[in-house]
């Protein structure tokens, strides 16, 4: 099963702010649909609570080290590499990590694919998104981008990057071009 990341962070880092996303990108929101619909997503617990709702047309995992903790029409794990078996498990071919800031820690040394939209602004917040480059086992490729302007629907300009850990990955060949979920 091919692990990957799908993250929006500025270029200080920053993915959060105060429980919520400090900008509002639509086109990044679309790509995210695209990418991640029919599958599987593994979010925390905090990421779910500040979306308040499941996605619609995806499977969704939620972990939370709280053994007590439930939400209706999802799965719940106590570990990210728990909800990555229950995925596996369930015969999934991609899962997507979607967020926090520490379930991004603990998915980059595991995933084959990181879907990174760099915001190009630096913004305040309290949740940052860890380099990629200090991962264990790090060593990725950028495979494709492309480049979004500031527009009457977009404040920030930014630019979409598709990246893939380098050397022997399992689940390479399922990687999808931006350039297809784009058009």
């Amino acid at each position: 099963m091919r692990v990957s990341i799908v993250v929006a962070a500025a270029e200080n880092g920053v993915i959060g702010a105060g429980g919520g996303i400090p900008w509002r990108l639509p086109d990044d929101q679309r790509l995210f649909k695209r990418l991640t619909s029919g599958h599987t997503v593994v979010m925390g617990r905090g990421t779910h609570e500040s979306i308040g709702r499941l996605l619609p047309g995806r499977t969704t995992i939620v972990v939370s080290r709280n053994p007590d903790y439930s939400v209706a029409q999802a799965f719940v794990a106590d570990s990210l590499e728990a909800a990555l078996d229950l995925a596996r498990a369930r015969g999934e071919s991609e899962t997507f990590v979607v967020g926090g800031g520490s379930l991004y820690a603990l998915a980059l040394p595991l995933a084959n694919g990181l879907y990174l939209t760099r915001v190009h602004a630096e913004v305040e917040g309290d949740v940052t998104f860890p380099d990629p480059a200090a991962a264990p086992g790090a060593g990725w490729k950028l495979e494709e981008e492309q480049e979004h302007a500031a527009d009457e629907h977009h404040a920030q300009a930014f630019t979409f990057q598709r990246w893939e850990r380098t050397g022997d990955c399992a689940g390479r060949s399922a990687a999808r071009t931006l350039s297809a979920l784009l058009d």
